[in-house]
């Protein structure tokens, strides 16, 4: 249950957001590349489950533990838009040991940021944008992420 809480929480903190900072989910994922997103989710909080009741025990190796993501929308990076969707969203991550250590191994999904992170990152990469129209862009984004609040 560690490894999943720390994961969800680097992840919300915009750990995966840039590749530099994969480094810092690696110990806790199976994986060893992450995919090129086109999408990240935009979430108010994460619930992981402290009680074992409520994982699926597959084996002494072996668990599925249920998050829980209240998601506020979603933003799509090409066209630096953000799409609010008020909903819940149940992911069943997959936790095995591999190499004597706890990991993910399964699902591998796009960046869960929580939205003042996700508001932080727009506002950085506005700032270090070199073209004016793509900067518009950006302050329209995180305008549109400031009345998601």
């Amino acid at each position: 249950m560690e490894v999943v809480k720390r994961y969800v929480l680097l992840d919300q903190k915009g750990a995966r957001l840039d590749t530099s900072s994969f480094d810092t989910v690696s110990p806790y994922i199976d994986w060893t590349e992450e995919p090129a997103w086109g999408r990240v989710v935009v979430i108010q909080e994460a619930t992981v489950p402290e009680d074992y009741r409520k994982w699926e025990i597959l084996n002494n190796l072996e668990v599925i533990i249920p998050v829980t993501f209240h998601v506020r929308g979603a933003v799509y990076l090409e066209t630096a838009t953000f799409v609010p969707e008020d909903t819940t969203e149940e992911v069943r991550f997959h936790v095995k040991v591999v190499r004597n250590y706890w990991r993910i191994v399964s699902p591998v999904l796009p960046p869960h940021v929580g939205l003042k992170r996700m508001v932080s990152f727009a506002r950085e990469a506005e700032t270090h944008e070199q073209d004016a129209a793509q900067r518009i862009l950006l302050a329209a984004l995180i305008d549109s992420l400031r009345k998601a609040k």
